[in-house]
C-alpha cells in the first residue's frame, strides 16, 4: 500500500472510530435526560431526632439526613393503587388487607395493618406485567423500629415458584428460609424504604417480614410501585 493511501485509511479508520464514540455519547446523554426524579408524596413525620436503644447486628448507618433523590425513566407512575393484596394471614388482627394500596400513609392508628408474629408476607397483584422501577414500604412509622427478614421480590407467577426475582433481602442469617441476604436493616421513619426495581418486568409484588424490634407482629401502613408499561 502506498504511504498516502495508508495514511487515507488510517484517516478514515479514525474517523469512524470518532463518529462511533461521538454517538455512544450522544445515546447516553439522551438516555440521562429522559431519567426524572421520583417524586414520592411523604406523610408527616412521627417522631423526630435519632434513635439511640435499638440494637441490631446488621443495621445501616443512621445519618438522620433526608434521602436523597431517586431517578427514574421519564413516562414512570404509580400503579399499584387500589390493587388487589393477598397475604399469608387472610385474617389480620388488626386493619384490612387492602390498607397496603389505599394511598394512606398516615402514621396514626387506624391506618396500618398488623399481620400475625413469625414470618410473613403480603401480596400486590398489579393486574398486568410492568417494569418497575421502585418500590417505597411503610411498615410503621410512627415510632422508630426495625422490621426483621425484610424481602422483597417481584414474578409474573402469582405462586412465585417461578420466575422470582428478589430486589431486596436484609434476612442476614436467612432465619425467613429464603435465603441469607446482603442489604443492611433500617430504621423506620415517614420517608419509607425505597427499593430500586431495576427496570424488572413482573405482575406480582410480594413483601415479607419477621417481626420487629417492638413485638413480634408484622405491620403494613403502606406499598407503593411505580412502573412503565410493558409495550
Amino acid at each position: 500500500m502506498r504511504p498516502r493511501t495508508k495514511i487515507l485509511a488510517q484517516a478514515l479508520l479514525l474517523g469512524s472510530f470518532l463518529l462511533f464514540l461521538l454517538a455512544s455519547t450522544v445515546s447516553l446523554l439522551a438516555q440521562d435526560q429522559e431519567k426524572v426524579e421520583l417524586k414520592i408524596q411523604l406523610p408527616k413525620p412521627m417522631f423526630i431526632g435519632t434513635p439511640r436503644n435499638i440494637k441490631t447486628p446488621n443495621l445501616e448507618p443512621v445519618t438522620g439526613k433526608p434521602r436523597g433523590p431517586f431517578y427514574v425513566p421519564k413516562g414512570t407512575e404509580l400503579v399499584s393503587l387500589k390493587k388487589p393484596v393477598t397475604s399469608s394471614d387472610p385474617q389480620p388482627v388488626i386493619g384490612e388487607l387492602s390498607y397496603v394500596t389505599d394511598g394512606e400513609k398516615s402514621g396514626e392508628d387506624g391506618y396500618f395493618v398488623e399481620l400475625g408474629p413469625g414470618p410473613q408476607w403480603v401480596q400486590i397483584d398489579l393486574k398486568a406485567p410492568y417494569l418497575i422501577q421502585a418500590i417505597v414500604v411503610w411498615h410503621y412509622h410512627s415510632q422508630a423500629r426495625v422490621y426483621r427478614d425484610v424481602i422483597v421480590q417481584v414474578s409474573e407467577d402469582k405462586d412465585f415458584v417461578n420466575g422470582v426475582v428478589t430486589l431486596f433481602n436484609n434476612d442476614h442469617d436467612n432465619s425467613s428460609g429464603l435465603g441469607a441476604g446482603r442489604d443492611k436493616e433500617y430504621i423506620e421513619t415517614n420517608e419509607g424504604k425505597l427499593i430500586d426495581g431495576k427496570g424488572t418486568r413482573a405482575r406480582y409484588v410480594r413483601l415479607w417480614s419477621n417481626g420487629n424490634t417492638a413485638n413480634d407482629m408484622n405491620h403494613y401502613v403502606e406499598v407503593e410501585v411505580y412502573a412503565l408499561p410493558v409495550k
